[in-house]
């Protein structure tokens, strides 16, 4: 692992969580980040000193994280609102993931615990702005931070926090928005573009009408001419694998898309192992997810982990989990964790040219990313013998095309968290506890539109290279391009033309 310079580790030092699992740099291991007022002021201080890197397109890749920081905690100070920031600052998941020997993890994550008192501390400190609606969206996932936990001062240290949320809860602000100019900025500076958010509601409208006509036609494919194509789907997803039978489910899955992907050579690397399995305690509040082997970690597996429903819990409860891994459902979910998704993606990381490429992962571009990639799956007719992959794809994507256009009705104040709610109803087959779950989710994620928009702008990009490449274009050309730039901000994807 290759030491980094004092302009680079400035970013890293206001991003350990993110530096630490997804980029793979273990310095971090053991430690907590100072997000108290004092020591965010101080980390924002440091940023931008020392030379820029030599090649121009890494040192803007590195000026727009540098600008993104100083929005986010210094002017938007969202250490202050969001605690999910102080969430991740304690997660001890990072090391359930076999990326050193049992022993080392274990100590580090000892060494992590007993930093909780003093994370705590910070994040009492500092978080004095949190609405309501956002700490009663997060209180679960805070009281879940101590599953397993018995230390006793890491305890009561969690039980402040806990306490601390209970009273914004009850107290807070009841609105949560943060406004459109923020959220615009927001997006903005992280991906190195203006943002209009006004034309990019509208291109969710559209791109929502898009897919719901895919949809139509893909469920004419069953024979299904009729009925509401959602009533359809509502109905698919019914057909799932039993409890025992999900992790079984998703390896077959996996092998399939990972075969699929390199018989088309869609991406640049077929290299390296993906695993299966159950997810670590620590991570089943995530149905799906992948840990992948990290840029600055030795060659190891990635994982995508899986979670089936706890038998303890009500059969209908269990019922709806089991649906999201639905055979309808669950083929676009591999595709999207592992190949060409995911997966595919950190195997290209592990290659991309700089430090800089290679750590600074842009979340909208991560899952945009894998995002592209279930739509290119079902143009190069991957299952093209079963209407429902595509179905599968057109759903998971009006989920995601909907919170696009929530996070934008939400912090614009044109959009209640209930009328969220009826909007995923309307535009998707959730109902119920799960549209209003989606909904909420926008409080506290205000990005989380960042798939759609994320996948949006790669398919600008193709369809813009495909024209000025003329009989040179190949997806594996494109594809190649765009993974040689690591995880780039999205204003900047178009340095492959």
């Amino acid at each position: 692992m290759t030491q980094l310079d004092a302009r680079l580790r400035a970013i890293t030092d206001l991003t350990v969580a993110e530096a630490r699992e997804g980029g793979g740099r273990h310095e971090y291991d053991g430690r907590i980040q100072d997000l108290s007022p004092g020591g965010v002021q101080a980390g924002l201080a440091r940023l931008g000193a020392g030379p820029a890197p030599a090649d121009p397109h890494d040192a803007r890749h590195l000026e727009v994280f540098e600008e993104s920081l100083r929005y986010r905690f210094g002017e938007l100070e969202l250490h202050r609102r969001n605690p999910l920031i102080h969430l991740d600052n304690l997660d001890l998941a990072c090391y359930d993931r076999d990326y050193a020997p049992a022993e080392e993890r274990a100590t580090a994550r000892k060494a992590h615990l007993a930093h909780w008192p003093d994370a705590v501390g910070q994040a009492i400190d500092s978080l004095d702005q949190v609405a309501a609606p956002v700490a009663d969206s997060l209180l679960g996932a805070v009281r879940g931070l101590a599953a397993g936990i018995t230390d006793e001062a890491a305890l009561a240290a969690h039980g402040r926090l806990v306490a601390h949320l209970e009273q914004a809860a009850a107290d807070g602000d009841p609105d949560a928005a943060l406004g459109g100019q923020a959220l615009a900025r927001l997006m903005g500076t992280a991906e190195g573009l203006p943002v209009d958010l006004g034309k990019l509601a509208e291109r969710a409208d559209a791109e929502r009408d898009r897919l719901l006509a895919l949809l139509a036609e893909s469920c004419a494919k069953l024979g299904e001419r009729d009925r509401a194509p959602l009533d359809v789907v509502r109905e698919l997803v019914k057909d799932h694998p039993d409890a025992d039978g999900v992790i079984e489910a998703a390896r077959i899955g996996t092998e399939k898309a990972i075969a699929f992907t390199r018989e088309k050579d869609l991406v640049p690397y077929h290299d390296g192992e993906c695993l299966v399995g159950l997810a670590p305690e620590s991570r089943r509040w995530a149905m799906a997810m992948m840990a992948w082997n990290a840029p600055g970690e030795a060659e190891g597996p990635s994982w995508y982990y899986i979670t089936p429903p706890e038998p303890s819990w009500p059969e209908q409860a269990q019922e709806e989990w089991l649906e999201v891994f639905s055979n309808t459902t669950l083929p676009a979910i591999n595709v999207h964790e592992v190949a060409p998704g995911h997966f595919s993606h950190a195997r290209a990381l592990r290659r991309a040219p700089s430090d800089v490429r290679r750590l600074l992962q842009s979340m909208a571009f991560v899952e945009g990313w894998a995002h592209y990639a279930e739509e290119l799956c079902v143009e190069e007719g991957f299952e093209a013998g079963d209407p429902r992959f595509e179905i599968g794809v057109w759903v998971e994507a009006l989920i995601r095309v909907t919170r696009l256009a929530c996070a934008i009705g939400v912090h614009t104040g044109q959009m209640a968290v209930e009328e969220g709610a009826r909007r995923f109803a309307a535009d998707t087959h959730l109902a119920g506890p799960a549209a209003l779950s989606e909904a909420r989710r926008a409080s506290f994620d205000p990005t989380y539109g960042r798939y759609t928009w994320g996948k949006l702008l790669i398919q600008d990009l193709r369809e813009q290279a495909r024209a000025e490449w003329g009989a040179g274009f190949s997806l594996k050309r494109f594809h190649k391009a765009l993974l040689d730039l690591g995880s780039p901000p999205l204003g900047m994807i178009g340095a492959i033309l």
